[in-house]
């Protein structure tokens, strides 16, 4: 249309040539000569509507008729409207498409892969995007039209249920990629199949069937299912299988899955549950213990639900239970042979035979009467002989020992431990009362905190020794009913307090360091010879009013030595405040001596005046003076 309306503005605008020079150039190739004496003519003066050409002109109302006229050729389109065009060209990227508008659109030749024989002449459909972009273009494309078109159809088998075929093209998180009608669908990894699939590069490349099961209008897309063809086919299967079904029934089935909780088992388009516990009369783990994948196998019905399409299957139960079967030399009093196949904290379970088992209490476990944690002793699989104290075949309980396997060191312990004899030990326990050691097996007995020195205090016996270090110890006494022994450390060696109490005196003074300090109560001093003392806090002053720290050395006073209960109290404080007083008492001693020697003079003088004279009463005056202020000087002390 523009160029119609440009073509007719030209021709009525453009000036002609003059008619001689025209018609003689356009009859000879001679050129024309110009006149000599004539003149050109101004432009302003020249006649631009001189046309020797023949060209109409044309009224704006004719002008609009013919370009309507024009219009009306071509075909009307819509942006996004999907129309059918004729391929009227190819280039090594592009084909050109003819949809019969005013001009021609390219769409790239990566959007008919699906077509390798394109060729001149086809008719495809397309969607314009946009009638006329800014450089003036048709912009069309085949992959939207595809689209659009396989949306639509997805939709409509979605409402109906059709069955559809599609091609699975890749592999992507979670499932597979599914082209459909041209449009990318996503079938999840549990739609594949009724069986669980772990591969699913096998299925890329592959055409199947599918059904569309979800779709997203939103976002166009949609979610399509293999599975649902397959489940739709074994629901005929299901309601005959369910119809038969009775409790007890024998069928045949194959594991088609293995769980931690037992296998599920395809009995022929039904699927039934073998839970973990109907498997094996024994204890097993896991289900791969004995069933394995895809294995056939012959199970009972126990129980089914027609509602809710459940199936309860046995394998066990095919077999008699194993304690109606027992050996005949399984009795009280035998030995047997078991593995630990569950531990609990009152005792462990040894499995005899698969479906029988006896628990060992942990009071069986050794003849020692120290505390025995089963979860720490035992563990899972190993094997022990035991004893069978127990048999109730009714109710199906056995009860087994381990420490009779071996005789009681009890009964002989007077003769190999005796009171008063010395050995060593291991410590197996610490608690903040005591320490717990093993003599040998089954025979024990506790170090109280009080019995590890004689010197020492601690807060806790871990800080003397640890678990797993050997000590020696002496037999204080033996419980034999109670298979108690009482242990002690500090008995091997003679009580040095017997020796001590002459060397810590109260009033003695000893060099000490402070190795302890509670802010609240006071300190624990190391004094000589390992022993220690204890400096309550009013007791660490110093002269200069602080406080005796921690690692500090100082000298101490004994102020208080208690034998029995192995104690010495301590002061730094009393050593200087002593000294003060003993400072003080020197003064006042002195001062009373200058008092004597005073009034032995005066005597003295007194005797040998008998009277008295001015002069006389003037130096009695001064030796009163003095004698006055010495007993002033001896009391002053004392404030």
């Amino acid at each position: 249309m523009n160029f119609i309306n440009k073509q007719l503005n030209a021709d009525a605008q453009e000036p002609t040539a003059a008619p001689d020079a025209a018609e003689a150039t356009a009859s000879t190739n001679v050129p024309v000569q110009e006149p000599v004496a004539e003149t050109v003519a101004a432009h302003d003066d020249f006649d631009w509507s001189i046309d020797k050409r023949n060209v109409s002109h044309y009224s704006e109302e004719e002008k609009k008729k013919y370009s309507k006229v024009y219009e009306n050729t071509f075909v009307q389109i819509n942006d996004g409207e999907i129309i059918s065009g004729d391929v009227v060209g190819l280039t090594k990227t592009d084909a050109v498409i003819n949809i019969g508008f005013k001009s021609d659109g390219l769409v790239s030749l990566n959007e008919f892969r699906d077509l390798p024989t394109l060729r001149i002449g086809d008719t495809v459909e397309v969607l314009v995007v946009e009638k006329e972009d800014r450089n003036g273009s048709l912009t069309l494309s085949r992959k939207q039209a595809r689209t659009y078109r396989a949306w639509e159809r997805i939709m409509e088998v979605h409402k109906t249920g059709e069955v559809i075929t599609g091609t699975v093209t890749s592999k992507t998180k979670g499932g597979l990629i599914v082209d459909v009608f041209g449009m990318e669908t996503f079938l999840p990894g549990s739609q594949i199949d009724v069986k669980p699939v772990t591969d699913y590069d096998q299925f890329v490349g592959k055409t199947m069937e599918f059904k569309v099961v979800k779709i997203n209008e939103a976002i166009k897309n949609a979610v399509v299912s293999h599975k649902a063809l397959i489940e739709s086919d074994i629901e005929a299967q299901r309601a005959e299988i369910m119809s038969k079904l009775e409790k007890g029934q024998v069928l045949e089935g194959t594991v088609k899955n293995i769980t931690d909780f037992g296998a599920f088992m395809d009995l022929g388009g039904l699927d039934g549950l073998l839970y973990i516990t109907d498997i094996s009369w024994g204890r097993i783990s896991h289900p791969s213990e004995v069933v394995k994948m895809d294995q056939k196998l012959q199970v009972v019905v126990l129980d089914f639900d027609d509602d809710k399409k459940r199936i309860s299957l046995g394998l066990k139960q095919l077999t008699p239970h194993p304690w109606e079967v027992l050996p005949e030399g399984l009795a009280e009093g035998a030995v047997v042979k078991g593995r630990v196949v569950n531990i609990e904290d009152y005792g462990a379970f040894l499995e005899i035979q698969p479906g029988v088992e006896g628990l060992v209490h942990v009071s069986e476990i050794t003849w020692a009467n120290t505390p025995i944690n089963a979860k720490e002793f035992f563990k899972l699989g190993d094997e022990y002989e035991a004893k069978v104290v127990t048999l109730d075949k009714d109710a199906r309980k056995m009860s087994l020992s381990i420490k009779q396997m071996s005789q009681d060191p009890w009964s002989t312990i007077e003769t190999r431990f005796p009171e008063g004899s010395r050995h060593k030990g291991l410590v197996k326990n610490i608690t903040p009362y005591g320490v717990f050691v093993e003599l040998e097996a089954g025979i024990g007995g506790m170090i109280h905190i009080s019995d590890l020195s004689w010197l020492k205090r601690f807060n806790h016996p871990s800080d003397y020794v640890k678990v797993g270090e050997h000590i020696d110890v002496m037999i204080l006494g033996i419980d034999k009913d109670n298979r108690k022994l009482q242990l002690g450390h500090k008995q091997l060696e003679e009580d040095p307090w017997n020796t001590l109490e002459d060397t810590f005196a109260v009033g003695t003074i000893h060099e000490g360091t402070v190795i302890r300090k509670d802010e609240n109560k006071g300190a624990l001093v190391q004094l000589p010879y390992g022993l220690e003392g204890f400096a309550p806090n009013r007791h660490l002053n110093k002269e200069d009013g602080k406080q005796v720290n921690l690692d500090d050395t100082a000298k101490f006073m004994v102020i208080e030595f208690d034998r029995n209960e192995k104690r010495i109290v301590l002061s730094h404080t009393r050593l200087w405040e002593q000294a003060m007083a003993d400072e003080k008492e020197a003064v006042r001693k002195e001062a009373r001596v200058e008092a004597d020697k005073t009034k032995k003079a005066v005597k003295t003088i007194q005797g040998k005046v008998e009277k008295a004279t001015l002069g006389d009463l003037g130096a009695l005056a001064d030796i009163r003076a003095k004698l006055e202020g010495g007993e002033n000087a001896a009391e002053e002390p004392k404030q």
